[in-house]
């Protein structure tokens, strides 16, 4: 059978829901902070140059740019799909392309001709350096396109905060694009000290942030749900985290072959607007919003949540279904989701909570909702009576449901 029939076949008997395999992605720069439920002989499968499995990508048509030994397919998600006791497996990004606006909305394919964002859970047990995504512009020059991106910290996966539960964000008001230069001329002298111009932020299970292109971030050691724009662009501009040295050359990653050296294109990479914003707090910070009143959800047996809201690029709602309860939810549009807590059965499939996840092992706690079967509506019943369903929904851009007053 071949793979156009295949996509097919798997579309129509999971009724517009398709079933994904976790996807794994090794970071060389990262420690594990081992809490994405991989089993612990698996975070350093890879082998030791490829650095440990510290990510798990979501709903992604995005391969992760790792360098020379990237392996193939890597950040790719696979759907998986089963019939006659055999089970096969193909990349979502080839059920897009396939199916288009039949899967994803016509809205989003006949503007994008993709499915322009993904998600991640981003595993580390340290903070990583202070640094920055590209936007639109400054990505171009290097073929790729710009990441916005935002943070929201599940309960279920922050037993432990780390090594460094606080974010770096932006830098001090009054901080000047010179000093700023200083600190990345300084950059293979050892710490370059460029936090001393920024403030770090506590970081809260259940809150999020909002991390908009060209603002500088030294993102905290809570395990951190990510929805991002379909891109893997930055560059580092902090050299020495945790006492380890980050290699010089992911401080000019990104930039054109032509600027290589050119400081002045480091420093024109950042919105010094964004940066040296003195209400970044109440302008990035994304405390979870109803999506309408909690007593009339809760009534109907569920809750459910905005947890990504500031961004045109993507969005993110966290769903709760009580115990024993069965819901019908309603979306405008595609999304991908994951489980964070609980089972039962969402629509014809089988959905629940893998306590610990073999390396390439299939699970069944991640899927892709079609625009067609979102608005019609997904049936989920919570087979527990104690414990509730948790899933969390990353949406693609302009989401017709995001009205935040």
């Amino acid at each position: 059978m071949n793979t156009k029939q295949l996509i097919r076949d798997a579309f129509n008997s999971g009724s517009g829901i398709l079933r994904l395999a976790p996807t794994w992605v090794p970071r060389s720069f990262c420690v594990p902070g081992r809490r994405i439920k991989l089993h612990p002989d698996d975070y350093y499968v890879l082998g030791g140059v490829r650095g440990g499995i510290d990510e798990r990508w979501l709903s992604s048509t995005t391969p992760a740019e790792n360098g020379p030994l990237t392996g193939e397919n890597e950040g790719l998600s696979q759907v998986v799909y089963e019939e006659n006791g055999k089970t096969v497996q193909f990349l979502l990004r080839d059920a897009v392309n396939e199916l288009k606006g039949e899967l994803i909305g016509s809205r989003i394919w006949d503007e994008h001709g993709s499915w322009p964002m993904y998600s991640k859970f981003f595993d580390n047990m340290g903070p990583l350096p202070h640094h920055v995504h590209h936007n639109d512009e400054k990505a171009a020059l290097v073929g790729q396109k710009g990441k916005p991106e935002a943070y929201y910290f599940p309960p279920q996966l922050n037993n432990h905060g780390g090594d460094y539960p606080y974010t770096f964000i932006g830098l001090a008001p009054g901080t000047t694009k010179a000093q700023i230069r200083e600190c990345l001329e300084n950059f293979t002298k050892g710490d370059n000290k460029i936090t001393n111009f920024s403030q770090a932020y506590r970081l809260e299970p259940g809150t999020g942030w909002d991390v908009p292109p060209g603002l500088l971030h030294a993102p905290g050691s809570l395990c951190t749900y990510e929805p991002q724009k379909a891109s893997d662009v930055f560059a580092m501009y902090q050299s020495l985290v945790n006492e380890a040295i980050i290699p010089e050359e992911l401080l000019w990653k990104c930039t054109p072959e032509d600027r290589m050296g050119d400081f002045d294109e480091l420093i024109d990479v950042l919105d010094w607007d964004l940066n040296l914003d003195p209400n970044t707090m109440q302008n990035r910070f994304m405390p979870p919003l109803p999506v309408r009143s909690e007593a009339e959800m809760n009534a109907a047996g569920y809750s459910e949540k905005w947890i990504c809201y500031k961004s045109e690029a993507f969005s993110a709602k966290e769903l709760t279904v009580l115990p024993g309860a069965t819901v019908t939810i309603h979306d405008a549009a595609a999304y991908g989701m994951i489980m964070m807590q609980g089972h039962g059965k969402m629509g014809v499939w089988d959905i629940e909570t893998p306590a610990l996840i073999r390396y390439g092992q299939l699970t069944y706690d991640e899927y892709f909702v079609s625009e067609s079967a979102a608005q019609a509506g997904v049936k989920i019943t919570n087979l527990s009576k104690t414990d509730p369903i948790v899933m969390l929904k990353h949406f693609g851009p302009e989401n017709p449901d995001l009205v935040i007053s």
